[in-house]
Formats: structure tokens, sequence, C-alpha cells
């Protein structure tokens, strides 16, 4: 640099940061789809713009996106359920300015900062038979957590789960996923058996064995939103008890509020779980951050003595952003009154959706708890529509959920999702912090889907043709 850059003041230079992301973004973010196709999942914006879901989003508050023209968009996917109260809270936001300006000694990996101490007191508060807690980054370390925990604890090898559960894609949680799409073509996997959900003559089977650690579970599955049979938990964990093996409840998407009660299995009484799996709506939708909560003697078992205090650990586990948002997350739960926010509201969605049930040939069930319902499509009666429904079948099943999807968002501009892989059945997990204007808007804009689907509406069947074409192209 000489003399004269060295003393330029000008207001360009003054201005000028080191980074710029605002400056990035703005010469560059046209660019996004463009990124993804040479860099990342090529497969991504492919998908996006055949279903027409290549929206680009400028801005997002709460339960809203914001297009580049201004229209806004009601979320009811949260990100997977990562944003149970919306994005952007502010208290959420600020606890991040806060922690970020306090400029705090973190991940020296040789002292107990106290942060994590005091969100793990909270956490464990809403389940008091629950003692510690380990604390990583995302839902399928909290998987893999426990995974470990049992295996140790237990001195047994195997773990028994449920068909068609999601518990995650690392190598030891994707051993204990029911979905065969997910586990193909990554084998060898961990030695562990599935049971059908709610077969405990299955689960009996298994356990005799001798050589079962645990049985993961969620209590309502993300796959197809199914809910576990009425007293399942509670037999389940008394067969477990006697055998010797654990139970451990997969609460990463149903916990934190999200079915009604602060934990899904919550809603049995007298299911105690040995180890918990939380995530996602932890995080505040800011920072990743996963946790495993466990019985005393289980983490006392796996940290046996000083030369195991590092056994189990995680490099960016427990850091300062992270446990700063979860406490601001929990925090806010509590003086929202959060919980009963989501059990009211969904009842309020649920029964309105289920009360056209009766009005739509195509429309099978609804279910759920609290802000975690599924809404089923099937085969219809009258000969018209029958037709329609078996070309799609024909072509993959799954398709008809994809045509309601793709209209509430063009037509309605309503994220939703549909529930899994060859599935009829769309779910809805919105943000836990929306009310009746929301629900109308969405149960006014789905009857419209289902007017249109029912009176043979042209523009919902041609794409249906499309995606019938789409179908047969990857086979």
């Amino acid at each position: 640099m000489n003399k004269a850059e060295e003393h330029d003041d000008t207001p360009e230079t003054a201005r000028r940061k080191p980074f710029d992301l605002g400056r990035l973004l703005a010469e560059r973010g046209a660019e996004r789809y463009e990124l993804y196709t040479r860099h990342l999942n090529h497969q991504l914006p492919r998908m996006l713009r055949t279903i027409g879901f290549d929206r680009v989003y400028e801005r997002a508050e709460g339960a809203y996106f914001w297009d580049e023209d201004g229209n806004d968009y009601l979320d009811m996917l949260a990100g997977f359920g990562v944003m149970g109260l919306g994005r952007h809270h502010p208290v959420v936001r600020e606890a991040l300015h806060d922690v970020l300006d306090a400029s705090l000694a973190d991940l020296t990996r040789f002292d107990c900062p106290p942060l994590p101490g005091l969100l793990a007191e909270k956490l464990l508060a809403h389940s008091p038979h629950l003692d510690r807690v380990f604390f990583g980054n995302s839902g399928t370390e909290a998987v893999e957590t426990a995974l470990k925990f049992a295996r140790y604890a237990t001195g047994r090898p195997r773990v028994l789960y449920c068909a068609h559960a999601f518990h995650g894609l690392t190598a030891g949680s994707l051993s204990v996923n029911g979905e065969a799409g997910f586990r193909d073509g990554f084998a060898p996997l961990l030695p562990d058996t599935a049971v059908p959900l709610g077969d405990l003559g299955a689960l009996e089977r298994e356990l005799a064995r001798g050589d079962v650690a645990a049985f993961v579970v969620e209590p309502i599955q993300g796959k197809g939103v199914h809910e576990t049979p009425p007293g399942f938990l509670r037999a389940a964990q008394e067969l477990l008890r006697r055998k010797g093996a654990l139970l451990i409840v997969d609460e990463v998407q149903t916990g934190l509020g999200r079915t009604g009660d602060f934990y899904a299995y919550q809603h049995e009484p007298g299911v105690e779980p040995d180890l918990v799996c939380v995530a996602k709506a932890l995080s505040g939708g800011y920072v990743p951050v996963g946790a495993t909560l466990g019985k005393d003697w289980i983490f006392k078992k796996v940290y046996s003595s000083m030369d195991r205090v590092l056994v189990h650990s995680a490099s960016f586990g427990s850091n300062a952003q992270a446990m700063a948002a979860g406490l601001a997350v929990l925090s806010v739960m509590e003086d929202e009154g959060i919980v009963a926010r989501a059990r009211a509201t969904g009842d309020l969605l649920r029964s309105r959706l289920a009360a056209l049930v009766d009005r739509y040939e195509l429309l099978h069930e609804v279910r759920g708890r609290g802000l975690m319902i599924g809404v089923e499509f099937g085969r219809p009666e009258s000969l018209k529509l029958r037709g329609r429904w078996a070309m799609l079948q024909a072509a993959r099943k799954g398709l008809f959920a994809q045509m309601v999807v793709v209209p509430l968002l063009q037509k309605h501009r309503i994220l939703t999702q549909v529930s899994g892989d060859h599935l009829e059945v769309i779910k809805l997990i919105p943000p836990l912090i929306i009310g009746e204007r929301e629900v109308d808007r969405f149960v006014e804009a789905f009857t419209a889907v289902m007017d249109d689907a029912h009176g043979g509406g042209g523009l919902m069947w041609d794409f249906g043709r499309t995606l019938v074409k789409q179908a047969v192209a990857n086979r």
C-alpha cells in the first residue's frame, strides 16, 4: 500500500468493510439456483423448478415469508419443525446479540462455563425423572448419543426401532431408520431390527433374544404422522425394564410443545423414558443444537472415570451461542404460554379440517396432536375421480399429495410438504405461534384446492399429468 492509499479517507473508503455480507448478497444473491446447481446438490434446484417451488424469498418474520415482489407466504412447514417460535423471534435474536457482545471465553474445553449447566437445568425441569444432558449439534447427533450410551450402559449390541421411523441420516441413526429409501446403498449398517409400530408381541419376541440394548421410538412418527397406539409406550416400557433394555424416545420433532405437551410422550401417563432426544426448535431457528437427556446411572457408566471424560464429545457442543438460543427459547415458551397455545390452535385446525372429510371423497383422514397434523388422501368412489386416481397411483404413489402441495403454494402462497416418499399425506407443522388468522387462511385455501380437485379442475389435473410423466421418466 502506498502513502496515498494509506491515508485515503474518502467516504467510499471509510464505508468499506473487510467483509460486507449485504454487498455480497446484493451482488451475487440472484445466482442462488445456479450456485446450487454447480457446487451443491444439483438435484435440489431441478426438483424445485419441476414442481414450481423455485421462489425467491427475500425476508421472513414469524410465520411468514416475503418474496422479491413483496407477496407474503404462510409457512406451515417451520423448516421441518426447526422454527417453533417462527423466524427471528426478538427475544432469541437479542439473546444472541448479547452473548456475542459478551465476548465469552467459549469452547476452551478445559473449563465449566455456566450456560450449558443453566440450559440443562431448564430442560430437565420438564422431565423430572431424568438427571443429565449431553449437548450436540443436531437431532441425528442426539440419537447417535442415545444409541452409544444405551449400548455402553447395557453391554448389549442391538437396538430395536419401528418400521417407517425417521431418526436421522448419519450411519448410526440411519441404522434405526425405517425408510428403505434412505438406507439403500449405505449398507452395511449397525445390527438393528425393526418392529411394527404398536406391535407389543413383536417387541417381546425380539427382547427374548437377550441382546437388545434399547428400543427407540417417536411418540408420533414424522413420516405419515402416525401416533403410537394408546397404552403402547407404557406397555413397551414395562417389557423393556423386565428384560434390562432401555426406552429411548425421539422428541426431535415432537418435543418442545409441538404436540400440545412439552414432550409428546407426556400424553401417556406413567411413561418415563431412560433417554430422550431433542433438537430442532431448541435452536430458535438460529444456531444448531441437539440434546440427549438421560438418567444419572447411564451417564455415570459412560463417564466412569477421569480417563473417560472425553469418551463422547462434540467439537461445537455446548457452544455459547447455542446455549443462549436454547435458554431464550425456553424463556419465551414459558412467558408466552406456547405449549397451551399450540394445543388450542392445533385442536382448532384439526377439527376444521376433519369436518371436511365427509365433504370430499379424496380426503381420507385428518390425524395428529397439537400442531403436528397429517392430512391423508385416499381412493375416491366416483368413477371419474377413480380413474384419475388410478393413473397417479400407477405412476407413483404420493403424486396426489404433491398435487395438493403445489397449488397451495402457487395459488395460495402457503408452504407445506408431502409427509414422506410414496405417501398420500401432507404434514402440517407450522410455527407454534400461529393463531386463528392463519388457521382461517389455510382452511380456506385447502378447501379451494379440494374443490378444484373434485370438480376436475384443469390446472390441477394438468399438473398431475406432468408429475406422471416425470415419475415414469425417473424409473
